[in-house]
């Protein structure tokens, strides 16, 4: 099979060789990968940004993927071949809170990830793909979706009525757009792009801000809604949002914690937090059990994940991380394998 190995840490050291096909034993699947999405977290681990919480020499990157199964191993009684699945992000996180077990089992960081033709998993680490979707929209679904799912479903607990801010058009915050409009509550959402913000009132969005012209987003949100700030913000920008996070939740409202893109490391006011009541709660994807709740929810919605307009194909991985980088995509953004 044909499989992108790091070598070492660095886009460089990525190329795209022939190892041997795997074959699944007890309790394992065996399936070929069609199609993978990524991750700002898979561009960090190419990079080596996780230093020893990560696998770097011989790693195969990228941890979200989805294809049909070729065969099973003995035991295994979910799958049969031919069925469409698609992988859990942690692979040993089945239920309940995280154990060091459980976060040390992500595909594509310590854990070999999608980015090749055949991969052999445990039973437990696939799911089946909801019937509506493609490959391309399944293999978007592990590690954005559930992180989005997480932070708005099962620790936001988001329910009509509620108003929630997104920031920005990343895999993440279109998901959590998604799911909170499922959820019935009013949307706003934030970008530095017109025309991606028009993309997101496509999928719901109820207010629109334009970060770019209004740095100073918060006050424009409670407007958005009457004064009364803000139920949960997801928080995916870091150290250049979180201030104004604060500013925009409500008293005894959250902020679900996910990423850094505009930073690690920021000062600001406590008493902020600590006088208004507000809950600021890290969100790192989740488990199997959300996992399959998930999916039903998906599927019984008919939900399906924005795709970026331009697709990649193995070979062309560096050039998928390279576009990511450059921040032009919306939605996910997708390798054919």
């Amino acid at each position: 099979m044909r499989a992108a190995v790091l070598s070492a840490a660095g886009l460089d050291n990525l190329s795209v060789v022939e190892l041997p096909d795997p074959e699944p034993g007890q309790g394992e699947v065996l399936v070929r990968v069609r199609a993978a999405t990524l991750n700002y977290r898979d561009l960090l681990t190419v990079e080596g940004g996780y230093g020893s919480r990560q696998k770097t020499e011989g790693l195969i990157p990228v941890s979200d993927g989805a294809g049909e199964v070729l065969a099973v191993g003995a035991g295994v009684t979910r799958f049969k071949p031919g069925d469409h699945v698609v992988a859990n992000f942690f692979q040993n996180w089945l239920a309940g809170e995280p154990t060091e077990h459980a976060m040390h089992s992500g595909l594509g960081g310590l854990l070999d990830g999608m980015a090749c033709e055949m991969r052999v998993l445990p039973e437990h680490g696939l799911a089946h793909t909801p019937a509506h979707l493609e490959h391309a929209e399944a293999a978007a679904l592990p590690c954005a979706a559930l992180t989005a799912w997480s932070a708005v479903i099962d620790q936001g607990g988001v329910k009509p009525g509620d108003v929630v801010l997104t920031q920005g058009s990343g895999g993440v915050s279109v998901f959590a757009l998604q799911f909170a409009k499922m959820a019935g509550a009013d949307v706003i959402a934030t970008s530095s792009s017109d025309t991606k913000l028009e993309r997101l009132k496509s999928l719901g969005a109820d207010h629109l801000i334009n970060y770019g012209d209004t740095p100073e987003w918060a006050r424009a949100a409670r407007a958005a809604v009457g004064g009364r700030g803000l139920d949960l913000v997801v928080e995916v920008g870091g150290a250049g949002t979180l201030e104004q996070s604060v500013k925009a939740v409500r008293l005894g409202g959250a902020i679900a914690l996910i990423g850094v893109l505009s930073g690690a490391n920021h000062e600001f006011r406590l008493p902020l937090v600590v006088t208004r009541k507000i809950r600021l709660e890290g969100v790192t994807c989740g488990s199997y059990e959300q996992f399959e709740a998930m999916l039903r929810a998906i599927a019984q919605n008919g939900m399906k994940p924005p795709l970026d307009d331009t697709r990649f194909g193995l070979d062309e991985l560096p050039a998928a991380f390279a576009h990511m980088r450059e921040g032009r995509h919306f939605g996910k953004i997708v390798i054919e394998i």
